[in-house]
């Protein structure tokens, strides 16, 4: 609302100066709001490197055991045993909230299985292709939870965006126009007080 579309009355300055209490208000609840989301970012973010420095850890070591597979046992008896791995994991996603920001909750059974647990016989594998397939259930776990941090980040991080705006909209646009407003309805009302008064005396004269 621009000054030109103001009514200067009482009732408008009141109403005026509860919208700035009401904005001074929501501005300090947001700025406490924002501060702990960025105080939970920064939390997270060396949780986060971290699992993503694993994550490409697990991923090279794990290349390099399906290659050491594939040259000593072949492509073939590589794809056997995959073939026989048909129990996916069972994967359940939920959600959790921090700071009013939902985030992401993944919980997934164990991946990394037993020998014995992985379908394939054990007689007609050898040790390179048994440590090639531990390597990859190592690394999809990590995926998960990886996958798991990285958009808990980026959900906090969209959030932090949204609330700084909604703050710096408050403090320097709503909060200086309403005061702007109040403070032009209070010079009115003078003028027109002085106005009122002038008449009367010279009514009275």
């Amino acid at each position: 609302m621009s000054i030109a579309d103001v009514k200067p009355t009482r009732m408008e300055l009141i109403d005026t100066k509860r919208k700035i209490k009401l904005s001074k208000s929501g501005y300090k609840l947001l700025k406490m709001k924002r501060d702990g989301l960025i105080m939970e970012f920064f939390e997270l973010l060396p949780k986060v490197k971290d699992l993503r420095s694993q994550l490409i850890e697990l991923y090279e070591i794990a290349r390099e055991k399906l290659a050491i597979a594939i040259a000593a046992d072949g492509k073939s008896a590589i794809e056997s045993a995959a073939n026989c791995l048909n129990i996916p994991p069972e994967v359940n996603l939920g959600t959790k909230n921090i700071m009013g920001v939902v985030v992401p909750s993944v919980e997934v059974t164990p991946m990394i299985k037993p020998l014995e647990d992985r379908g394939y016989g054990l007689i007609g594998t050898s040790v390179r292709i048994d440590e090639a397939v531990h390597a990859f259930e190592k690394l999809s776990e990590m995926i998960i939870k990886a996958a798991e941090g990285e958009t808990t980040m980026k959900k906090l991080l969209d959030e932090i965006e949204s609330t700084k705006r909604r703050v710096n909209a408050l403090e320097f646009k709503v909060i200086p126009e309403l005061e702007e407003i109040a403070k032009y309805i209070s010079l009115r009302l003078e003028e027109l007080e002085r106005e009122s008064i002038f008449g009367l005396k010279r009514i009275k004269n």
